[in-house]
């Protein structure tokens, strides 16, 4: 039986559709951004480190795909609003956000600093509620947009020191229903995705335990930790054509370890 590459481009295809990722020059945000521009979206990556951002930008463009960067911490507002507007030059108004860019400090709660915290809700809360802000009205008029937020198992369960980090993720759960409601009835659809315990530059030094990587894979029905690509097809999805009745949730991707 012959496949039909028109029925999967027009539930998945994305050509003419312009992207905005946040952290898309490493992890998570890596792996959706690419698999956005293979689907043929313009992507804009938007992260602090420029040499990553460049190198990440080069090898979608050696593929053939369109990509652009934007350097810019969305933990300083000033900064993001900024960026925001940068952002729009190479390809115009994004019809997909995602934001991957996140910090994790694990200080145990009592040692948590008020400097701790606020670096956290700003990047991990802040920057998807403003650049929502920016680019969900636009989306709205236009008629169709996706906003793809980073969510967490610990947005669920207290794991690891959770301290303002569970907070801030359990908060990306409530501000995607919250736009949700405020621009589905004009076509975008804003979701989240919920990693479990993933291989990532954030979580670098639990890796390099062998023994409580192991355990932590353990703890999920699969019996595996994730990698970033298992998170390309579940984004491709959420910001496609085939997700068009689907808003205001969070789809866990972490073999099973929020069902256990």
């Amino acid at each position: 039986m012959s496949t039909d590459p028109a029925h999967l481009i027009a539930h998945f295809g994305l050509a003419g559709r312009n992207a905005l990722v946040t952290g898309g020059s490493s992890g998570i945000g890596k792996a959706i951004a690419t698999a956005l521009a293979r689907a043929g979206a313009r992507v804009v990556l938007m992260a602090r480190g420029a040499q990553a951002l460049d190198e990440t930008v080069d090898g979608l463009r050696a593929e053939g795909l369109d990509a652009a960067a934007v350097v810019a911490d969305v933990g300083d507002r000033e900064a993001l609003h900024a960026a925001a507007e940068e952002a729009v030059e190479p390809y115009g108004e994004p019809d997909i956000l995602v934001t991957s860019a996140g910090i994790n400090l694990r200080p145990p709660l009592g040692d948590l600093t008020i400097a701790d915290w606020d670096t956290t809700m700003a990047v991990n809360l802040d920057a998807p509620f403003l650049l929502g802000r920016r680019f969900g009205p636009g989306m709205a008029e236009r008629g169709w947009g996706r906003i793809i937020h980073l969510a967490s198992q610990q947005s669920l369960r207290a794991f690891g020191n959770s301290g303002a980090y569970g907070v801030s993720k359990a908060a990306i759960c409530a501000l995607t229903r919250s736009q949700a409601e405020a621009w589905s009835k004009h076509g975008v659809c804003v979701n989240a995705l919920g990693p479990g315990f993933v291989e990532t530059p954030l979580t670098e030094a639990v890796f390099a335990d062998p023994a409580r990587a192991e355990a932590l894979a353990g703890r999920t029905m699969m019996g595996r930790n994730g990698t970033p690509e298992d998170f390309a097809g579940p984004a491709l999805f959420l910001a496609s054509d085939a997700a068009r009745y689907m808003t205001g949730q969070t789809l866990f991707v972490d073999g099973g370890f929020s069902a256990t």
